[in-house]
């Protein structure tokens, strides 16, 4: 586990004053769902090299 010291950038970022807790919950998730998808799309790409490969 990170310490918190490591994830200050990410703290600074998805703070909001405007918040009760502290932090914009639509912009927290549609950061975690971005990064979803990206890792969704390496994967499909590493599978798809994965089949190739094994097709040879």
């Amino acid at each position: 586990m990170k310490a918190k010291s490591e994830l200050e950038p990410i703290i600074d970022q998805i703070r909001s004053a405007d918040s009760p807790v502290g932090m914009d919950a639509v912009y927290v998730h549609a950061l975690i769902l971005d990064k979803l998808t990206a890792i969704e799309q390496r994967l499909d790409r590493l599978e798809a090299e994965e089949r190739r490969d094994s097709a040879e």
